[in-house]
């Protein structure tokens, strides 16, 4: 029997945000599995699409589902699956000058035979049937077909070819198709590479890892069609590296708009840290229990709201009864709060409490229920009768909790919603008529009797989100995203995050540590890593901050710095001050690939503009000296470079500095400039910078103690 047709996995139906759209809901229904049907049997199958935010995947928002069957003949219920894994499809390309691990699915004890361009290789499958093999490392070229059998099945893959394979992941700029770019009509009818192949995966969380896609996936070579919904980073990158690297390009993109670093990190990566576990402790927890472990972190959240400073021993707004606070009528309509007329909530980014009581009977308490909110922009943590029932990510879905049994009780019930947004319009949506208790008998109790709202001030910080909350859980998107393409032969990886995390900025550079070795021990140990460093974004400064974007960007920077496998693209100059998500994705290929040619390829090379080497108090001045530095330094629109700033030690103390540009030199003086104890370059949110070298490239932001 030959299976000549790739695999094809069903999504999981129903899981928190296992396949979602933009503003998935991440709430608590259970997971449940479908069966995996493959399409080769009679050349149909059953296909169950799932909501995704890629172009024209997305068929319907949040966890919504569309089966479509295609007539067909009947598929076996007892039809082998395919050998190799999906990743190994027909236009792949093989990672060239190293072994090649081929792996995928057999029956248990059997032995797998594989063939890939005169090369043998032969291995057994263990005892849950997963095999490896590997094959002698080939040079670049193709293509190539790739067969496996075992027993009396065969399995025949083409088209494929030997050169680079590049993992590109991160949040939005990385997932930022090419059809939203700069000049993106002229670059998607002008695409057309038949050695430049893309692999997008599918966007995924999970709250354990998995061994396959959830959804079907290929390999497509770039023409008009394929690179429209591609990342433009990605792509741009590839074109722009193949012009001096001529070999295959493989790009597998692994992105999802919103993320944070903890999500595409490993649950033992992040245990290293000893920041994670009692949230990786409930994380395990919900995969066997979701009700049980969102109970558990509804006790750690107000543990974190109990540990707040200012906040006293009775301020438990989650509880029943009377409890403290400045609570007010919210209007009936609900809605976002910045439309509520009340004008500490009119450009309010932060955390609200809502609150409301429901009356039941003995028969209503007796039944089981579920809590069903409108949308909630963005997280919601919400209790009934003090005790967490769910808790959710994402400002486009509805929220329904399952309660569990005997929490209701006859007479009044309390309602707890706690909202955080951190973008635009905030709160909870409207009417209020909208919410309601569904109970078991199918009648539902409507949660019309009104809420209460209190504004929670912003300097109690942002809570911690739940662990399986897709985009902002621990390891989701790793599990989902990143285990399922197995140990798949890499010659790099591009990192392109940091947006979502900015306000933890001073614990970011362990993350990345942790993200780079966690990937590392997958891949390679030798895994190049090329980081995006955060674009300007944001209003302009007229006097020195302090800037979370800035202190992310001093972690990128010192990470990169670190280690000789990884390289960093300074963008501080093609970012745009209105949009987080600047659209010239063309200059940021252009230096990723002259990252790479630097980091990967050996090139004697600048690879991203100057960068600090030193900095000492000269007199009444302070000098930096710069290394990494192509024809020279230059300031851009003035005798002398702005940006930079002296400081003390103390918090508020840092001014602007006068600078001057001598040789690869930058000489600062500003009055106590023999004071300074501190160099700050381009330290703002959306800084203007002028420091350049004669290649065109800037020099980066950074921070840098000054030494005697």
């Amino acid at each position: 029997m030959v299976a000549r047709c790739q695999h094809r996995l069903l999504p999981d139906v129903l899981r928190p945000a296992a396949a979602r759209g933009r503003g998935a809901a991440a709430g608590i229904p259970r997971v449940l599995q479908v069966a995996r049907v493959p399409p080769c049997a009679g050349g149909h199958a059953v296909i169950l699409a799932s909501a995704s935010a890629r172009g024209a995947r997305a068929l319907l928002a949040g966890l919504a589902v569309a089966l479509t069957v295609l007539a067909a003949p009947a598929v076996s219920a007892d039809a082998a699956p395919p050998l190799l894994h999906p990743v190994f499809d027909d236009h792949a390309v093989l990672q060239r000058d190293r072994p090649l691990r081929v792996y995928g699915q057999a029956s248990a004890g059997e032995t797998v035979r594989v063939e890939f361009a005169g090369k043998r290789a032969r291995a057994r499958a263990g005892d849950d049937g997963r095999w490896e093999a590997e094959l002698p490392a080939l040079s670049a070229g193709g293509p190539h077909a790739l067969v496996v059998s075992a027993g009396d099945r065969t399995q025949r893959v083409s088209d494929l070819l030997v050169g680079d394979v590049w993992l590109c992941s991160g949040q939005s700029n990385m997932e930022l198709q090419v059809w939203r770019a700069l000049d993106a009509r002229a670059e998607i009818a002008g695409a057309g590479n038949d050695r430049i192949r893309m692999f997008t995966v599918p966007q995924v969380s999970d709250v354990v890892p998995k061994v396959a896609f959830s959804e079907a996936v290929e390999w497509q070579p770039v023409n008009p069609e394929t690179v429209r919904e591609f990342s433009a980073s990605c792509y741009f990158f590839a074109r722009e590296l193949q012009k001096q690297v001529d070999v295959p390009m493989g790009l597998i993109d692994a992105s999802w708009g919103g993320s944070r670093i903890q999500a595409w990190t490993s649950g033992e990566a992040l245990r290293t840290l000893g920041d994670y576990d009692a949230e990786l402790d409930v994380l395990g927890r919900y995969a066997d229990d979701a009700v049980v472990a969102v109970g558990d972190w509804g006790t750690l959240w107000q543990d974190w709201w109990a540990a707040r400073e200012g906040i006293d021993a009775d301020d438990r707004p989650w509880a029943t009864g009377d409890v403290a606070g400045p609570w007010r009528d919210a209007p009936e309509q609900l809605g976002a709060w910045e439309r509520w007329g009340v004008p500490e909530l009119a450009d309010f980014n932060g955390m609200v409490w809502y609150r409301t009581t429901v009356e039941l009977d003995a028969a209503q308490a007796a039944q089981g229920a579920t809590l069903v909110l409108g949308p909630a922009d963005e997280i919601d943590m919400t209790w009934v009768n003090g005790r967490g029932v769910g808790s959710t990510y994402g400002a486009g879905a509805g929220r329904e909790y399952a309660l569990p049994a005997g929490l209701l009780q006859a007479g009044e019930n309390t309602i707890v919603v706690n909202v955080l947004d951190t973008y635009r319009d905030g709160g909870l949506a409207g009417p209020a008529t909208a919410h309601a208790l569904r109970l078991a008998d199918g009648s539902q109790v409507p949660l019309d009797g009104g809420w209460r709202y209190r504004v929670v001030p912003p300097e109690l910080g942002t809570p911690p989100r739940a662990p399986w909350q897709s985009a902002a859980g621990l390891s989701t998107l790793y599990n989902g995203m990143i285990a399922p393409i197995g140990r798949y032969g890499l010659r790099g990886a591009l990192w392109y995050q940091g947006e979502s995390n900015t306000f933890e900025h001073d614990r970011y550079a362990d993350l990345l540590r942790a993200l780079r070795s966690d990937w590392r021990s997958r891949f390679g140990d030798d895994l190049p890593l090329l980081v995006v460093q955060l674009a300007n974004y944001g209003a302009a400064p007229t006097a020195p901050v302090e800037s979370d974007w800035a202190g992310l960007r001093e972690s990128q920077r010192a990470v990169a710095a670190e280690d000789r496998n990884t390289g960093l693209a300074v963008t501080i100059d093609i970012g745009d001050r209105y949009d987080i998500h600047p659209t010239n994705k063309q200059e940021l290929g252009r230096r990723l690939a002259r990252v790479a040619r630097h980091v990967v390829y050996g090139e004697s090379l600048p690879p991203s503009g100057p960068v600090p080497a030193s900095t000492s108090r000269n007199g009444d001045a302070v000098m930096v000296r710069f290394g990494d530095v192509g024809d020279g330094l230059v300031a851009y629109g003035a005798d002398g470079p702005i940006g930079f700033e002296l400081c003390g030690a103390d918090a508020g103390s840092c001014r602007y500095a006068q600078a001057e540009l001598s040789g690869d030199r930058v000489i600062l003086r500003a009055p106590g400039a023999g004071d300074a104890t501190r160099v700050r370059y381009c330290w703002a949110d959306s800084p203007v910078c002028t420091l350049f070298d004669g290649a065109g490239l800037p020099a980066g932001p950074f921070e840098r103690p000054v030494t005697p």
